[in-house]
């Protein structure tokens, strides 16, 4: 038999590699519905459709077309799926009977429909929409002349929060809760005015529901978020949780008496670890369950590739005592039990990263990702662990791939503290040879790599480098006092723990190249990278992607920089902007000798481009090597959900760059 010739993988395989997610359990639980998302070559857009499974392995596809069709949702009795698709140009909402047929549309909001929340007797769809003060839910969409000529007129802002990262210019318009009748596509409006709701879940008699948000008049300078419960009779609503902290993805018990949450009270502000609450209905009481359970409840994975997910919360069994959720700890996320006793155990948690999660009589569907596997789905019995494999999207596609994988290490920061990190050895490689590496850092910086596929750091393996990549302290998984450690000491001993690696990796893997290292990193990692270069001329080759490098202006630029300076460099601009400074990348620039790629969206709003056109300016007016490679249109995103040319592109310009000085 002829041996397959494997080849490592390059930045334009992005376009041959599929997504799985969001799985949902039918009703009785003998099917699942799932989103699979693929990249149309020719207009370099994503297209993804759903798809129907059996637990017994079969798969059939139920959309078609060039669409974005997502957020699958089975109706109680099974008959019909709703989903979200822009195939009418925008997202709404439409049905799909399970018997066959067209899908047909059921919305028709003038700025589109999402998240589409079946009540308990499948008569309505509980949504959410954007709307501006002086819309109703029942405008019908909008002609794209009367869009047009809005843009040409100028835009008024009188609030501190104007932008978002995702959405863009705001424009005055506000998230909003709705109804639909699904015979009769009768809107209902359940929330008006200037604040932001966002959709929770049903009473399980359908007479109430819950939202999240935040509806002080104070709303920009609270940064909180409160659940409520509304009742659909009078539309009358109260807050369950305290103003104290940020609240999500309310769940019901199935007998009504209680409603699970997840969230924290700021203890530590942006850096605080997320646990599991419960609200009594009965007793109107709130108490934390897992409040002696020092990882965080979700999944954090600084990751590139996983498109179309939800955030599946705490689900509940049927007895209405426990439940399952995610969990990432030391980089690996895993599927736990819980009861409200406070019973906390795992039920699968291995060295890979579970990434979606659907669950039915203690049978679950899960997404599964590890460095050498992309990601698919998996059926799993909760109850003796038996797991098997129900997609294997990419399957022949891989055939002719040879994928890096990932090996763990720990080593210690110079004041002790336990660092976790991974090495991946290049395409090709061979004994006692050596080879440039390049370290990576991830963003955040309250986030955590993992054991799951990244496309960035396979392409940079298969082209003969070493990759290396950590958790310095700042990161989730290690702890509430891990995670805490980096507010109020950006480039103080996270700067440390990451050289700790670099020392770690030269010193322990032979094939580590010690004159040809590079260092790159987006956000966090890109500020990191900025950092990196002004205090060492270590790294002979460096990139900087959607970087922050002033403290200063990314106060007033950034969508989320008013507070974030604040939580997380411990400084106020107004009293003590010298902290801020001192913090900034760009005090040091006169320092750079490293030749740096610098990488950023135009678009980009939660770290706007004047961070990296004020870095490339410094370091060019003093004649260093540097190169600014601008992406038009791009936000944050542009790594992880960007336009796929975009990102095709940026994974070359960075391979190049480090080709251009490491090789």
């Amino acid at each position: 038999m002829t041996e397959i010739k494997r080849r490592g993988i390059v930045a334009e395989d992005l376009y041959e590699l599929k997504t799985v997610n969001d799985p949902q359990f039918s009703p009785d639980g003998s099917k699942y519905v799932f989103v699979e998302t693929e990249i149309n070559k020719d207009k370099h857009e994503y297209n993804s459709h759903l798809y129907v499974g059996t637990v017994e392995g079969k798969v059939t596809q139920w959309t078609f077309g060039d669409v974005k069709d997502g957020s699958p949702r089975w109706s109680p009795n099974g008959e019909s799926i709703a989903f979200v698709s822009n195939r009418s140009g925008k997202q709404q909402i439409y049905c799909l009977h399970t018997n066959g047929g067209e899908p047909k549309q059921i919305t028709y909001c003038a700025n589109g429909a999402r998240n589409p929340i079946w009540s308990p007797d499948g008569s309505k769809i509980l949504f959410t929409t954007s709307l501006a003060h002086d819309e109703s839910v029942t405008d019908k969409e909008k002609k794209k002349k009367d869009e047009d000529e809005k843009k040409l007129e100028p835009m008024v802002v009188e609030r501190v929060r104007y932008k978002s990262d995702v959405a863009g210019f705001l424009d005055n318009k506000s998230q909003h809760l709705a109804l639909v009748d699904v015979a009769t596509g009768v809107v209902e409006q359940l929330t008006s005015g200037e604040h932001d709701y966002t959709a929770g879940c049903w009473s399980p008699d359908g007479s109430k529901l819950t939202f999240v948000g935040d509806i002080s008049e104070d709303s920009d300078y609270n940064l909180i978020s409160d659940v409520y419960v509304m009742s659909l009779q009078d539309k009358s609503y109260q807050k369950i949780t305290n103003s104290t902290g940020n609240f999500s993805t309310p769940s019901w018990s199935p007998d009504g008496k209680y409603i699970a949450l997840i969230g924290h009270e700021q203890e530590f502000v942006g850096a605080t670890l997320p646990k599991i609450w419960l609200y009594s209905n009965d007793s109107a009481e709130l108490s934390c369950l897992t409040s002696e359970l020092d990882a965080y409840v979700g999944d954090c994975v600084a990751a590139d590739f996983q498109l179309g997910g939800s955030n599946p919360g705490v689900i509940w069994n049927e007895d209405s005592r426990s439940f399952y959720f995610l969990l990432s700890n030391h980089g690996s996320t895993g599927v736990y039990y819980g009861s409200i006793e406070g019973e906390i155990y795992p039920s699968l948690f291995e060295n890979q990263h579970v990434y979606a999660l659907t669950v039915k009589n203690h049978k679950a569907v899960v997404g599964i990702s590890k460095p050498t596997e992309p990601g698919d789905l998996y059926y799993l019995d909760l109850s003796t662990g038996d797991i098997n494999r129900l997609t294997n999207v990419n399957e022949v596609f891989l055939q002719d791939i040879e994928l890096a994988d990932a090996q763990s290490f720990t080593f210690n920061a110079p004041d002790g503290w336990e660092i976790n990190g991974w090495v991946m050895k290049p395409f090709g490689y061979e004994e006692g040879k050596k080879y440039p590496t390049i370290i990576e850092v991830h963003g955040g910086p309250h986030a955590m790599y993992a054991n799951t596929y990244f496309h960035e750091f396979q392409v940079l393996t298969s082209k003969g480098f070493v990759v290396v990549f950590t958790n310095p302290r700042g990161s989730h998984g290690y702890g509430q006092q891990f995670v805490d450690a980096v507010r109020g000491d950006y480039g103080g001993k996270d700067y440390l723990d990451v050289m700790a690696a670099t020392d770690y990796a030269v010193e322990h893997f032979d094939f580590v190249d010690e004159i040809k290292l590079g260092v790159t990193g987006g956000s966090y990692g890109g500020f990191m990278t900025n950092w990196i270069v002004g205090h060492t001329n270590r790294f002979k080759a460096a990139v900087t992607q959607r970087s922050i490098s002033n403290w200063l202006s990314f106060y007033g630029v950034s969508d989320i920089g008013y507070f974030f300076t604040e939580w997380e460099l411990k400084g106020n601009f107004l009293v003590d902007p010298e902290k801020l400074w001192n913090h900034s990348p760009l005090k040091y620039v006169g320092n750079v000798e490293t030749p740096l790629l610098i990488i950023h969206g135009e678009r980009d709003f939660r770290c706007p481009i004047e961070q990296a056109e004020q870095f490339y300016v410094a370091l060019k007016h003093q004649k260093k090597p540097t190169k600014f490679v601008r992406f038009p249109g791009a936000n944050h995103e542009l790594s992880r959900s960007g336009n796929p040319k975009l990102r095709v592109a940026r994974l070359d310009h960075i391979k190049d760059w480090f080709v251009e000085y490491l090789v």
